[in-house]
């Protein structure tokens, strides 16, 4: 009975730490995004989860900029980048090695795939 309990925490335990590393969007992603004219634009975030709510930075060759309305849902999120002409909407989905992000901007409908950032 004791091998029972303490192969069942040790089970417990390990899906907790599967799932809380899955979970972690917290720090610094980069990647591409590919223009519709196939010119390439650097793409760079650092994010936080802050109250359970997604808060954080998008870093752009101008300036930077905090992201807006930020939420997430398990391993789906979303958020807004202030730009010059309103908000680009991003939606994105995390994966244990990487994050697909869609983003809408002027109208455009972009994604990109960004990596986890030492």
């Amino acid at each position: 009975m004791k091998k029972k309990i303490v192969a069942t925490t040790a089970l417990i335990v390990f899906f907790v730490v599967c799932f809380a590393a899955v979970n972690d969007i917290n720090g610094k992603w980069t990647g591409t995004l590919k223009l519709p004219d196939n010119s390439t634009f650097e793409l760079s975030y650092t994010f936080k989860i802050d109250s359970g709510k997604l808060t954080g930075t998008a870093h752009m060759p101008q300036c930077d900029a905090n992201i807006t309305d930020g939420m997430i849902n398990g391993n789906d999120f979303s958020f807004n980048v202030p730009v010059p002409d309103g908000n680009a909407p991003h939606t994105g989905k995390l994966y244990p090695d990487s994050i697909k992000l869609h983003i809408v901007y002027k109208g455009e409908h972009l994604s990109a795939v960004l990596k986890r950032s030492n």
